[in-house]
């Protein structure tokens, strides 16, 4: 447990933009199989939201619309230096 609390501890220390993308590469790796079911609000949620995609009523937002805007916010919490706190 010291290393994860080590390289935690060394990662909580980068630039926020590189924690995030840290994130998304552990994520990628994380075998579909090992994730816990999702409850039956979720999926319910996922197929309302799948469904008004198909059928063209969903507004949506590029992922890179949506990643600037979450870096900027949290830039704007930390003062700008780009920890996010």
């Amino acid at each position: 447990m010291s290393d994860l609390n080590s390289l935690l501890t060394d990662a909580s220390q980068l630039p926020v933009a590189d924690r995030l993308e840290l994130i998304e590469a552990l994520w990628d790796t994380v075998p579909e199989d090992a994730l816990p079911p999702l409850s039956s609000e979720w999926m319910a949620e996922i197929h309302r939201r799948s469904a008004a995609f198909e059928a063209g009523t969903a507004k949506t937002i590029p992922w890179d619309t949506v990643r600037a805007d979450a870096l900027q916010r949290l830039q704007g919490r930390g003062g700008g230096n780009g920890d996010g706190g």
